[in-house]
């Protein structure tokens, strides 16, 4: 087995099993979270780790230590306060802290996650506690190197990079940026299978445009405004190529990019670095998969539908493009395909002669393409592109709270008997329209997906479910089968073997458009096993021993692999390798 951290190895004793060989031992050791076991220590363990009298006599069971958490956690009143006090375990027993979030994946997404994540974000410089992960900002790119080699862990294969430009849809949070990369990475454990010493979580800090971040003394970012140009790019470059040397084998997922910058940024790095983006191929994945399962519970196909997506940032454009590749790959010509997709942004439909960005220009609609449409002014707005393309679908990535009004609704529901729905910004509060009011307005017949979690909705006796289109239901596993293929790219092919695997996972839940979120690692690991399938498949897999496994063996390959929260023996390394 490689070596993980400069701290311990990980080896196999005689008998085969795993064990962690350690290069700590007392104080030090209970100060590293993957090796701090707090009361879990066994008397052996104890005895030659230098650990009696550091921690309390009685040996805790693992299931002994869960439940006396899990009984704190319950005992936090707010959101914000349930999510620090998770982050405050994962620094101090983060095997602990796993195997708490896998028994209560579905309690605990949405405080690890969004929508409670959004929170954290914004208020990170001011409840910050201990550090993690890599941050590089413009005061020491020059010497990122160094910094790397800081970093105590040795083999990581998951990174997720973000400059904090547009989280969520709260936009700019500077240096908070940092409590996405964590939450984000705590999924590619928890649902995804990565290790967690496999993982680091990196903020690039160019600055940030927001004033009151610049004028805060407490703000942990550097205090001036953000770079652009080509000052950006180096810096990003530098950042790059430092990640290719300490991390061969890592799979960078970019995170947070303001809209322009996301595409920038993922078409400059794509080839260079495993790498994506998951707000625009990721986003786009789910959303394709949950109307391939919408368009499946109307009895037609997804060819049938025509879509509208409101928002042309890197969600909505991601989400745009994802559609029209899904309905190509349904049969339809690009022109087609093209034909069945409008988006909408702040000025109306995205149409020629608008002062369009270059993701954006893909998607204007010809004077041609609207004649005949009574519009009141120069731009098809929101309202006369449903009521005259025939829009069966609406889509919502714009983070305007509200934006999907009764008429908007209603001229949808006139096109479509059973008209698709999907308001999928982040957070809660920014959500287009309230899935009870999208169910009202259509008298049930929607079916409805939130990018949060809302409850079922109780309409004239009849309980109406309302699917969560999660972003982990497809990044963990996509980032887990490029790992363990050792992907020399992301492919759009592994893309779309996310997309179609979480839809075929959904049907086996009839009656939904997205399974329910405490399937979600059984979910990640069918996609895991079709991205690296595909990855075989278009030659860019470097694993050499996966390449001739059947189906049912690469599924047990990867399997074997999917990390487990449980706690390993610890034995002490040999003296000349002790480090204290």
């Amino acid at each position: 087995m490689a070596q993980v951290s400069r701290y311990y190895d990980v080896k196999r004793g005689p008998d085969g099993h795993r064990y962690l060989s350690v290069k700590v031992t007392g104080f030090s050791l209970l100060h590293i979270p993957l090796l701090n076991k707090s009361t879990g220590f066994t008397p052996e363990e104890r005895r030659f780790l230098n650990l009696e009298g550091l921690v309390p006599p009685h040996t805790s069971t693992f299931e002994e230590q869960k439940q006396r958490t899990y009984q704190r956690y319950l005992q936090q009143v707010t959101d914000l306060d349930k999510h620090e006090f998770m982050r405050a375990l994962q620094d101090r027993n983060e095997v602990l802290f796993y195997g708490i979030l896998a028994d209560h994946l579905e309690e605990l997404l949405p405080i690890l996650y969004t929508p409670t994540v959004g929170e954290a974000v914004r208020v990170f410089s001011h409840i910050y506690r201990y550090p993690r992960g890599l941050s590089v900002s413009t005061l020491d790119v020059e010497r990122v190197d160094e910094m790397f080699a800081n970093i105590p862990l040795d083999d990581v294969r998951m990174i997720v990079a973000t400059d904090s430009s547009a989280i969520l849809g709260i936009g700019d949070q500077g240096f908070g940026g940092m409590a996405i990369s964590i939450g984000k990475l705590s999924l590619y454990t928890a649902a995804g299978g990565v290790g967690p010493d496999k993982t680091l979580p990196v903020e690039l800090d160019v600055g940030t445009n927001r004033q009151d971040l610049i004028d805060d003394p407490l703000y942990l970012g550097v205090h001036h405004t953000r770079l652009t140009g080509a000052a950006y790019d180096e810096f990003l470059d530098s950042f790059v190529e430092a990640a290719q040397a300490r991390y061969p084998k890592a799979i960078i997922q970019w995170e947070d990019f303001a809209r322009g910058t996301a595409f920038h940024v993922l078409a400059r790095y794509r080839k260079v670095i495993p790498s994506f983006n998951d707000d625009i191929q990721g986003t786009g994945a789910m959303a394709l998969s949950g109307l391939i399962s919408a368009a499946r519970l109307k009895g037609e196909t997804l060819s049938e539908q025509v879509f509208v997506v409101v928002g042309a940032g890197a969600g909505g454009i991601g989400v745009a493009g994802m559609i029209r590749s899904g309905l190509m790959r349904a049969g339809l010509s690009p022109a087609e395909a093209a034909s069945r997709v409008y988006v909408v942004d702040r000025h109306g439909l995205l149409m020629d002669g608008q002062p369009l960005e270059d993701h954006q220009l893909s998607f204007a609609k010809s004077k041609a393409d609207v004649e005949g449409w009574e519009m009141l002014g120069e731009w098809p707005t929101l309202y006369e592109t449903i009521q005259h393309s025939g829009a069966t679908a609406l889509l919502g990535l714009s983070g305007v709270p509200g934006l999907f009004t009764q008429p908007i609704i209603e001229a949808l529901h006139a096109n479509a008997a059973r008209p698709i729905i999907f308001p999928l910004s982040n957070p809660t509060a920014n959500v287009e329209v309230q899935p009870a009011d999208a169910l009202k307005w259509t008298g049930g017949a929607a079916i409805v997906a939130s990018g949060s979690p809302f409850a079922d909705v109780e309409l004239e006796g009849v309980t109406y479910p309302v699917g969560q289109g999660n972003n982990a239901f497809i990044f963990p596993g996509l980032g887990f089968g490029a790992v363990i293929s050792r992907a020399r790219e992301i492919t759009d092919g592994m893309i779309m073997a996310a997309a179609q695997t979480l839809a075929d996972q959904t049907e086996r839940h009839g009656g939904l458009v997205y399974p329910p979120i405490s399937c979600i690692r059984d979910v990640s690991l069918r996609v895991a096993v079709r991205v690296a399938r595909q990855a075989i498949f278009e030659g860019v897999a470097a694993e050499k021993r996966i390449r001739n496994l059947s189906d049912d063996e690469l599924c047990q390959f990867v399997e074997k692999r999917f990390w487990q929260p449980h706690y390993l023996p610890l034995r002490k390394a040999e003296d000349a390798q002790m480090l204290l």
